[in-house]
């Protein structure tokens, strides 16, 4: 078992001053905690792999494709592998758990 605590995640991810800290990397998937600070830009590309984000903190807007939604605290959305995609419009820091399939490189 591999057991993780949303705050030491936080902490590591701060320390090594990156938006992104993968924790967890599996034969058949991975998943990390990714930070975007209230008015920043998300740099994203598409990948490779399917994605499920669920959003642990903070308030912004996603597009996934040519369809936009609200997110916040408790929301959780499907990106699949290849679809262009960005959180924009973010009005609150956000802290969002991030789940590949097949694990991301």
């Amino acid at each position: 078992m591999k057991a993780f605590r949303l705050d030491d995640l936080e902490a590591e991810r701060a320390a090594h001053d990156g938006a992104y800290l993968r924790f967890l990397r599996e034969r058949n998937m991975s998943a990390g905690l990714y930070a975007l600070d209230a008015g920043t830009v998300d740099p994203q590309q598409p990948h490779e792999q399917d994605e499920i984000y669920f959003v642990v903190s903070g308030r912004g807007s996603l597009t996934v494709g040519a369809e936009t939604t609200q997110v916040a605290r408790g929301s959780v959305v499907h990106v699949p592998a290849g679809t262009p995609h960005k959180f924009h419009h973010i009005t609150e820091d956000l802290r969002v758990l991030v789940v590949f399939s097949p694990p991301e490189g």
